[in-house]
């Protein structure tokens, strides 16, 4: 398949071509390029979409790096006579070309803290302000890393530290913290890119993680976000914080509850706060606990920001990568079936993540504390 750069495609007329997107449902949640539809190779023969895109225009395909969308077959009969692109380096190319042509960076500050403040108060800064209130996460005397992976939750996390810092009800310090697991030089400087254009002056140290679990055949994601959580606690010790902020939010807290349950045979949830076990007097808190991410892509996305999803060693053949190790698949898996539940209940989010806080030991079988397991016989 012939292959056009983006800066090649910009200078095209916009009517003369579509945009499609074969990326997973895990990928296009966190962005698509503007105008593109979203149709998996599995569905080309099939697709409605594919078939009402009119014969003239021409058909350019994009993946997440651009690998995917080279090998596409474009004798596909529903491809035949029509003129097809694969888009050099993808979804990534076009984040990076965003780089190339920034806008005003003063005017993307004002404009995204305008819009916390004003427009999207009540989704981001009340639940926030809310959970640090509720779970006790901000004390007077603390300083606090909060620490940036370069996508969306962690990067308004630092902005909603600000805003909240502004209006001086604890006083505490805050160290905008990056670690450099080994980015490639692109990918690391997005992340500056945003972090400049945002107004978050950031602290970045580098580590060789990524160098060491290039040799892990099995769930190197897993070894990779336990390794980078040691690192960031102990730098941010180093730098003489008492806490590290993670920017877990509320989606994220409810489809852990549920993947535990189906896939771990067990019943946890994502704590809003940890003291860390192995850098005493350290502790983990999880200020974004209450905030929706439906309401974070909104803000990314009225604020025109870009984000990768992932800036790994993996990411042109792997989209496993979380937080917390789980793969993009499960989780995706357990979105659409929480989404698939809401249709006959709508309160079916708000009573996963409710559940936990109404765990009734007189009814339940075994349970673990401290390690030490108990059977509902011990006391019968």
């Amino acid at each position: 398949m012939k292959e056009v750069t983006f800066e090649e495609l910009n200078g095209w007329n916009k009517e003369s071509y579509a945009l499609i997107d074969i990326r997973d449902e895990g990928l296009t949640a966190y962005g698509m390029i503007p105008g593109a539809v979203r149709i998996s190779i599995d569905e080309f023969e099939d697709s409605k979409e594919l078939a009402d895109i009119p014969a003239d225009k021409k058909l350019v395909f994009y993946c997440e790096v651009g690998r995917k969308t080279r090998e596409i077959d474009d004798t596909l009969e529903c491809l035949e006579d029509r003129d097809c692109y694969s888009l050099a380096e993808g979804y990534v190319g076009y984040i990076r070309s965003g780089m190339k042509n920034p806008e005003d960076k003063e005017e993307k500050r004002k404009r995204a803290e305008e819009s916390i403040q004003k427009k999207f108060h009540k989704q981001l800064f009340s639940p926030f302000a809310k959970a640090c209130k509720t779970y006790n996460l901000i004390e007077d005397g603390d300083r606090i890393a909060v620490c940036i992976s370069g996508g969306k939750d962690s990067m308004l996390m630092a902005k909603l530290f600000q805003e909240i810092k502004r209006h001086r009800q604890k006083e505490f310090e805050l160290t905008f913290l990056v670690m450099d697991p080994g980015y490639n030089a692109d990918n690391r400087a997005l992340i500056e890119s945003n972090a400049e254009a945002l107004g978050i002056p950031v602290t970045i140290f580098e580590s060789t993680i990524f160098d060491t679990v290039d040799t892990i055949d099995k769930n190197p994601c897993y070894l990779c976000a336990r390794m980078r959580r040691g690192y960031l606690y102990s730098k941010a010790k180093e730098l003489g914080c008492n806490k590290i902020a993670l920017g877990h939010h509320y989606d994220d807290v409810i489809e852990t509850i549920l993947m535990g349950m189906l896939h771990g045979a067990q019943i946890q949830t994502m704590m809003p706060k940890l003291h860390s076990t192995n850098f005493e007097g350290m502790e983990l808190i999880r200020p974004l606990y209450l905030v929706r991410e439906a309401d974070i892509c909104a803000w990314r996305d009225y604020n025109n920001l870009h984000f990768l999803q992932c800036a790994c060693h993996f990411t042109d053949t792997c989209t496993t990568c979380h937080e917390d190790g789980t793969t993009s698949s499960k989780r995706l898996d357990t979105k659409k079936l929480i989404a698939e539940l809401k249709k006959t209940n709508p309160f079916v989010e708000s009573n996963i993540f409710r559940s936990v806080e109404n765990v009734n030991l007189d009814t339940v079988i075994e349970y673990k504390k401290d390690g030490v397991r108990h059977n509902f016989l011990d006391e019968y």
